[in-house]
């Protein structure tokens, strides 16, 4: 039976959860995520873990941060001053929000802290420092 292997497209099914077992995303009740071998859609460790599997199989594997999200990066914490915050929101802690990066792109943070002249928010990814452990079946190849 054929391996997946680099540049091939494939679909699987998975579920990742957290050290402590909390699941953080699946594809139960979806369709099958697809994607290219080679092709940096996923996480690195993802893309790892598929190659050389046969349609069928299932694994369990476990990526390391590094190979995930990376490690957690306390210089894209963001003390926002309050002047800087758009009069009519109202942030609260834990509310995702978008900003403008510095090339223009949109950067997903999220806010952490809210103080009398700033607002804290944190452009690390949610799952940055995280080992992440995933349940992976390969549905098909190609």
């Amino acid at each position: 039976m054929a391996a997946a292997k680099k540049g091939d497209t494939v679909k699987i099914h998975y579920t990742g959860t957290l050290a402590d077992g909390t699941t953080f995303d699946s594809s139960a009740g979806h369709d099958p995520l697809s994607f290219q071998i080679g092709g940096e859609q996923v996480i690195a460790g993802f893309e790892e873990a598929v190659l050389g599997m046969s349609v069928g199989e299932s694994k369990t594997v476990t990526i390391p941060a590094e190979k995930a999200y990376g490690a957690y990066d306390e210089a894209l914490i963001i003390k926002a001053p309050r002047e800087h915050i758009p009069p009519d929101l109202d942030p609260q802690v834990g509310q995702r929000l978008q900003m403008g990066g510095p090339g223009g792109e949109l950067v997903q943070v999220v806010v952490t802290e809210i103080g009398p002249s700033h607002v804290s928010l944190d452009a690390n990814p949610p799952l940055a420092g995280k080992d992440l452990t995933f349940q992976i079946e390969l549905v098909a190849i190609g």
